[in-house]
């Protein structure tokens, strides 16, 4: 059935009639070539749409900017070119065929959400030169070409080269050799995807896909696991990531133009954008753990894992965003807590976060809502997005012109193994403000450092002495008493730029009182 449309001169509501369309409400559609009979409501439907309401399975409706040109009664044609949905921002968990990731070969269907409706719209880009390439995760690979000019769309790879994938998990262009490589695609001749094949395309071309004796287009299979998560790339090879297993994959030349190796397996990953490069090394979140491979697949011991996975939403896990913050030496992982649940009445969005500061092996966490980020490079700040806004970090030293509260605190710090009560004095607090806004006064460069004590683990802090250090604080007299002691420093004023030395403290043995 071809497109037509039932229009009216006294209304602005146009309904398309297009057999399984498979559009749904709020999507994008744009019309061209138009034929309606009438030139004027041709220009009206040559334009693009965003789709009001969906009447049926085979018709939905458009609004005009004005009133119909003219009336028509299911008559007329066009051509469509319907837009990639934006897809569900919630994972649904669920069992058996249809929920959850079952039958997830159904993406990439006019719908885009048919069988495993319950998966998010997962989205993997790399550059090409100038030019970019976008997989839609488990679905199609799209072109967009920078000569053509910002006002054309991508467009499908199938429609630029010849047996190109249809179905890829991510896409990702070689960093020396150039090859387009896409992972857990369908093989050639085949609509059904393999998750564990990678196909790559003639080096520097990637319109070209079809193995010969005179390209190096061809494929390889993963032998460990039973699906690829992820794959990141680093300056010397791209690492593969299955559900059990990590690969490295190199460039080595004709006839076989890449080899994999197994670097090691019963590794675990959390999701498709879990795993970060970090020059030749890459970190990655498991299901309880934290990986690094930099020549070798290693654990990390991790300080604040039992913070970060008790207090994990599983369902969600698919959110987790791994990112690297190049300045300060910090990988560090987005992900969605159980607190903040459908279940306990949250969003089941990223509000947490895990910072591994790989200079200083330490760990740090907190609370941030973020969904996605890039580290500085083409711009000069990172930046990260979260609610449909682009944030700059590491700028300045408010929170867009309003104070923020910046603050660090420790774990409990025992004295003397903690078997005996000490008496704390007296404190040089080392804090530097330098990098302080120029029209920041003296007696704005302030902090506030607060020192807590615990008699026992179970116990908690009973005791606190909370000190105004300034820009020109040497010395703070308190009296504190305990086995163990906690440290916080905190501002919220604006302007001031704050960094911690290294405080010292006058400890002497004591009794409880």
């Amino acid at each position: 059935m071809a497109i037509t449309f039932t229009t009216s001169t006294s209304s602005t509501q146009v309904t398309v009639n297009d057999s399984g369309h498979g559009a749904l409400a709020n999507e994008f559609v744009t019309f061209s070539s138009a034929n309606t009979g009438n030139s004027s409501l041709n220009s009206q439907i040559n334009n693009e749409f965003s789709i009001t309401s969906i009447t049926n399975a085979n018709s939905y409706i458009i609004t005009l900017s004005e009133n119909a040109a003219a009336t028509l009664s299911s008559a007329g044609s066009a051509d469509a070119e319907y837009q990639v949905n934006i897809g569900i921002n919630t994972v649904v968990p669920g069992d058996g065929y249809g929920a959850g990731t079952w039958g997830a070969d159904g993406w990439g269907s006019a719908s885009g959400e048919t069988a495993g409706g319950g998966t998010l719209r997962l989205w993997s880009q790399d550059n090409f030169g100038e030019d970019l390439i976008f997989n839609q995760r488990d679905s199609f690979i799209y072109y967009w070409d920078k000569s053509l000019g910002l006002s054309t769309r991508a467009k499908n790879l199938l429609e630029l080269s010849d047996d190109a994938p249809k179905k890829s998990r991510k896409v990702i262009v070689s960093e020396r050799d150039r090859h387009v490589l896409c992972f857990g695609a369908n093989p050639i001749g085949s609509d059904v995807q393999d998750r564990m094949l990678v196909r790559f395309s003639h080096q520097e071309n990637p319109f070209l896909w079809t193995p010969t004796a005179t390209n190096t287009a061809g494929d390889l299979r993963i032998g460990s696991g039973s699906e690829i998560i992820t794959a990141v790339k680093t300056r010397r090879e791209t690492i593969i990531l299955t559900d059990t297993s990590v690969h490295s994959m190199q460039f080595i030349g004709p006839p076989f133009t890449f080899g994999i190796n197994q670097l090691a397996s019963s590794i675990t990953v959390k999701g498709f954008n879990s795993a970060v490069a970090v020059g030749d090394s890459v970190y990655w979140m498991g299901y309880d753990r934290f990986y690094v491979y930099d020549g070798r697949v290693q654990v990390i011991p991790c300080s604040v894992r039992d913070h970060v996975f008790q207090n994990f939403n599983e369902t969600q896990s698919e959110k987790v965003f791994a990112g690297v913050n190049s300045a300060f030496g910090e990988v560090f992982w987005f992900y969605p807590s159980e607190t903040n649940s459908g279940a306990n009445g949250g969003t089941d969005e990223n509000d947490k976060y895990v910072v591994y500061n790989y200079d200083q092996k330490i760990w740090y966490v907190g609370s941030l809502a973020r969904t996605s980020w890039i580290d500085r490079g083409v711009y000069q700040y990172p930046m990260a997005t979260d609610s449909n806004l682009v944030y700059s970090h590491e700028k300045g030293n408010d929170n867009d012109g309003t104070s923020m509260l910046s603050f660090i605190e420790s774990s409990p710090i025992d004295i003397q193994d903690g078997d005996q009560f000490v008496f704390i004095r007296r404190m040089i607090p080392d804090i530097s403000f330098d990098n302080s806004d120029v029209d920041a006064s003296d007696g704005q460069k302030g902090v506030f450092m607060q020192l807590k004590a615990q008699r026992s683990p179970a116990g908690g802090f009973i005791k606190t002495s909370t000190q105004t250090v300034l820009s020109d604080t040497e010395l703070n007299h308190l009296r504190l008493r305990g086995r163990s002691f906690g440290l916080r420093i905190q501002s919220t004023t604006p302007k001031v730029h704050w960094r911690l030395g290294t405080p010292r403290v006058d400890v002497r043995v004591d009794g409880d009182r």
